[in-house]
């Protein structure tokens, strides 16, 4: 997983559409996506759906997986495909870390930040404006985080379902969310290049390199060794059990050692990465204190709470279970982040990506608690998603 750096926002960069700019920059967008991300091939399902829904002038908020950096770009081949530009909702880090042209052409593009580990007011009046005034979509990936792990979605957070339902009450015509499935296929082989970067993490670990095994066999291998270690460290001894049980029950103990630590009660929250953020919240606050000790202590806090979120992204059968060339490549580029620190992982081949549109749903002004209309249009998403995942899955 990718680290960024945890902290108060320095700013707020807001969005600047132009339609001009957009369309001049689609070529750059193009070769950005087949040479540098290596995605040849993007195949849009269903476009007719969204389409649709724009026509009829309404609201439209898609909500993609996120597996991927390719992501963005991927989805902005939509827009090329239907000659309108959309907006998007994006980790304010991204803008902080980009120089002054990446920043205008993020903004130019539509791209506006949001503090995700925060109640960020002004992102949310933004997407709540777009749904309401503009014709142009707003792409909000619910999972917030990028877990390289293609067939399945993560909890989904509460915040796109919120903006949805506030921006229906507020608004004078119809808001819809339109659930969206991406999922990405090697054109090439990319074993060659996954073997190469299996022996470094081996090496990292001072062991010889298992060529003798298959690569799957060599992934689980590197990931108990992995999960051992952090076994050690945080409970002083191995554990036994599944790696599924294992991986649960090591994340439970660091987290409600956290949530202890500063009094975190985790009865509202529904996710595990809900959780992660609350904590992340609680350590942002320390961090930006006067005091030295509490700064220090605010540091390891947010280490020990990066450990639960990278041990989250590891599903302990996700291999196992099918141990498809693109399940192998997603956690080797989980372990070439998280184990080598590598700011993102390589790109090991030429790839297809698959957009896949499902059924409109049209946000109702519930007469419920807003908690309970937000949590179920947040299920009624992640279900729909996983459903068009699986529905790719099931063409191949």
């Amino acid at each position: 997983m990718n680290i960024y750096a945890y902290q108060t926002p320095p700013m707020w960069w807001s969005p600047k559409l132009s339609v001009l700019w957009v369309k001049l920059f689609k070529g750059m967008r193009k070769f950005a996506r087949q040479e540098k991300l290596k995605v040849v091939d993007v195949e849009i399902q269903n476009i007719d759906k969204l389409f649709t829904v724009i026509n009829e002038g309404c609201g439209v908020l898609i909500t993609p997986n996120h597996s991927s950096h390719a992501d963005p770009l991927v989805m902005y081949k939509v827009c090329d495909d239907i000659k309108l530009a959309f907006y998007f909702m994006a980790a304010w880090q991204i803008f902080e870390k980009a120089n002054w042209f990446r920043k205008l052409n993020f903004r130019l593009h539509g791209c506006f930040s949001v503090d995700r580990e925060g109640t960020d007011m002004r992102a949310f009046r933004q997407a709540v404006d777009v749904l309401k005034a503009k014709k142009n979509p707003l792409v909000i990936f619910p999972e917030g985080e990028i877990y390289h792990v293609n067939d399945r979605v993560t909890p989904f957070r509460d915040g796109p379902a919120a903006i949805a339902i506030t921006a229906a009450k507020r608004s004078d015509g119809r808001v819809v969310c339109v659930p969206c499935g991406v999922k990405y296929l090697y054109v090439d082989d990319p074993t060659e290049e996954l073997e190469k970067v299996m022996a470094r993490l081996e090496d990292h670990l001072l062991w010889r390199v298992r060529r003798d095994q298959t690569l799957d066999e060599r992934v689980y291998r590197f990931a108990e060794a992995m999960l051992g270690v952090k076994e050690l460290e945080y409970l002083g001894q191995n554990q036994t059990g599944s790696l599924t049980e294992r991986i649960k029950n090591l994340s439970e103990t660091i987290l409600k050692k956290l949530e202890d630590q500063y009094g975190i009660s985790p009865a509202e929250q529904h996710t595990l990465p809900e959780r992660v953020k609350t904590c992340r919240r609680e350590a942002i606050k320390k961090l930006e204190s006067d005091d030295p000790k509490s700064q220090a202590e605010a540091k390891d806090y947010l280490d020990d709470v990066m450990v639960v979120a990278q041990l989250f992204s590891y599903p302990g059968e996700y291999v196992s279970s099918k141990p498809t060339i693109e399940r192998i490549a997603e956690t080797i580029d989980k372990f070439e982040e998280d184990i080598l620190k590598s700011p993102e992982a390589g790109i090991r081949g030429k790839r297809k990506a698959i957009i896949r549109f499902g059924d409109p749903i049209e946000v109702s002004i519930d007469k419920d608690k807003k908690k309970d209309a937000v949590r179920r249009l947040t299920n009624q998403l992640e279900s729909s998603v996983q459903g068009l995942l699986d529905e790719i899955s099931g063409t191949l």
